[in-house]
């Protein structure tokens, strides 16, 4: 009885026009820089190269494989943080790799920047600023303007 008053309530709201459709207001961006990480996520700004897009990179495992390169099919073991920690998404063994071509456009572009000139064998680690990640609006569970860590393990390539 209490759900069905409270769903004519909420549908008069609605109809009325009373409530707000109007979007949240995004986070304010911090760059990678000002950011702090969660001391677990082991992120090192000085031994990290730094691309021309503001994407931070850094090898914790140099493969001795195939170099990724755009246009190749990869395959990829990963887990996605949040700068606090807190991870995100992941596909880690025993599960298939993620597979997707590189520089396609099928991923975020940090990934399609940030992946090219590993090798296959080696582990990456990942600093992508949010114009590179999933820009300043809410994408499912992850707050615009959201810096985001990877550690990605490169699988294949073809």
């Amino acid at each position: 009885m209490r759900f069905r008053i409270l769903s004519t309530l909420c549908g008069l709201a609605l109809s009325a026009g009373c409530l707000s459709t109007s979007e949240p207001t995004p986070r304010i961006a911090v760059p990678i820089e000002q950011t702090t990480f969660a001391t677990s996520l082991g992120v090192d700004l000085a031994s990290s190269t730094k691309l021309p897009s503001g994407l931070y990179y850094r090898d914790i495992t140099v493969g001795t494989g195939t170099t990724l390169a755009a246009g190749q099919a990869v395959g990829m073991h990963y887990t996605g943080y949040f700068a606090n920690g807190q991870a995100f998404d992941s596909r880690l063994p025993p599960e298939t790799p993620y597979s997707f071509v590189l520089g396609a456009g099928n991923v975020i572009q940090g990934w399609d920047l940030g992946l090219v000139g590993m090798k296959v064998g080696g582990r990456r680690q990942l600093i992508i600023p949010p114009e590179l990640g999933y820009g300043s609006q809410d994408y499912l569970i992850i707050p615009g303007n959201s810096v985001l860590v990877f550690t990605v393990d490169a699988v294949t390539a073809q």
